[in-house]
């Protein structure tokens, strides 16, 4: 029902008004009668042999919805009741900021892409943390952090560091993001000297808390070959739980859509089919010489349940959804789980 008749009335709709009138109406659906029981019929694939036990954590399946779309922790409940194992919020900052001018989100129907550059807008961090207190589900969340735009690199330190300490008690994993091409100069963080420095840090403040949280990385899908060596060494030396393999691309190769549209969007990082392949490939090479005991999470381009299926064989541990998730619905988490007990 929803590709058939309510995608393509959305469709019709600016991007982002959408997502917020979309997320409005999922928080005041599920606050009716029934709605959840629904729900869980509908999307929800329960089975022994789905569950993952990773960092310490037992994720009731591995499907997952990664971070951007619920940047403020508005929807982390009502996630889970469609059927996702765990949620990632964020990219979260220290201080609430408004994110690049608008229009900043756009759809390529004919590539089932997206290209984004919100540039991190969120509540700030404290917020989030004040949601998350009040949130009823027991849903494994992640906590993705970055640094606020008017933030020099060379101080972006103290920014990961706050979100660290003000989201340790009400997340249960974390994920540095220095990947996202849509804050000036933060991709300069994944050079090796900046970022074996960054997570040192981080994994210092770490091992100082009553209880050190899992932390992983998520690294860009443009990598040359030698930097993706890089983070497997940095990985390794950093003792880090995990890698999330990719974020977006600023590639725009291989698109369907006219390059007239293309050149018009302008900047902005592309996510959907198109990053299908590589970001497959990029997992299968962290998976061939990263140690066994740093986990891999798998998204970028899972359209389908063989997409998902496909990262999970290449070497991912868990996978995440976002541009799948948009064009295809909430199904696509159910046929996920239901094919990976098929398989």
């Amino acid at each position: 029902m929803y590709k058939s008749l309510l995608r393509p009335l959305l469709f019709q709709l600016d991007p982002e008004k959408v997502h917020y009138l979309t997320t409005d109406m999922l928080r005041a659906s599920m606050k009716l009668p029934y709605a959840k029981s629904i729900s869980q019929r509908l999307f929800g694939v329960q089975d022994p042999r789905l569950e993952r036990e990773l960092f310490g954590l037992k994720f009731p399946n591995p499907v997952g919805l990664a971070a951007g779309f619920d940047k403020d922790a508005l929807l982390v409940d009502e996630m889970g009741e469609l059927g996702f194992g765990f949620v990632e919020i964020g990219t979260l900052t220290p201080k609430p900021q408004p994110g690049n001018d608008k229009p900043r989100l756009f759809r390529l129907p004919k590539d089932q892409a997206i290209i984004n550059r919100m540039g991190f807008n969120n509540k700030g961090v404290d917020a989030a943390v004040e949601r998350l207190r009040k949130r009823r589900s027991n849903i494994i969340v992640g906590g993705n952090i970055g640094k606020n735009k008017v933030t020099p690199n060379e101080e972006a330190l103290n920014d990961y560091l706050y979100c660290f300490r003000a989201l340790y008690e009400v997340v249960d994993y974390f994920v540095v993001n220095v990947s996202s091409p849509n804050t000036p100069d933060l991709r300069a963080l994944q050079d090796k000297e900046p970022l074996k420095r960054l997570l040192l840090a981080v994994q210092e403040q770490n091992s100082k808390m009553p209880k050190p949280k899992p932390l992983l990385l998520k690294i860009a899908p443009d990598l040359n070959m030698a930097q993706l060596n890089d983070i497997i060494e940095i990985a390794t030396e950093t003792r880090l739980s995990g890698i999330i393999a990719t974020n977006t691309t600023v590639s725009r190769q291989g698109l369907v859509t006219p390059e007239q549209r293309i050149s018009e969007i302008g900047m902005g990082g592309l996510s959907g089919k198109p990053l299908t392949q590589h970001a497959t490939q990029i997992i299968r090479h962290l998976r061939t010489f990263l140690p066994p005991e740093i986990r891999i999470i798998g998204v970028g381009g899972i359209m389908t349940a063989e997409d998902a299926v496909e990262k999970l064989q290449a070497g991912a541990d868990l996978v995440q959804l976002y541009t799948g998730f948009i064009y295809e619905g909430p199904a696509l988490i159910s046929k996920i789980n239901k094919k990976l007990l098929d398989c």
